[in-house]
């Protein structure tokens, strides 16, 4: 299940985003806004849930 502070991965393959990582700051309407951080940028995108897979931060 997807929540606000999960980690997730676009999984879309269409999508400029694809296998990016970041982290979720909100959900409305079946959309999450995800927030990619990285470098000099950040950047929050909006996707729908079906687009994202979460992330086992957990395993090496």
């Amino acid at each position: 299940m997807i929540l606000p502070g999960s980690a997730i991965r676009v999984k879309n393959i269409n999508d400029i985003y694809y296998g990016f990582q970041g982290l979720v700051q909100r959900i409305t309407d079946g959309k999450a806004a995800v927030l990619f951080e990285g470098g000099n940028w950040d950047k929050m995108v909006t996707f729908r849930l079906s687009e994202l897979e979460l992330v086992d931060l957990t395993q090496k």
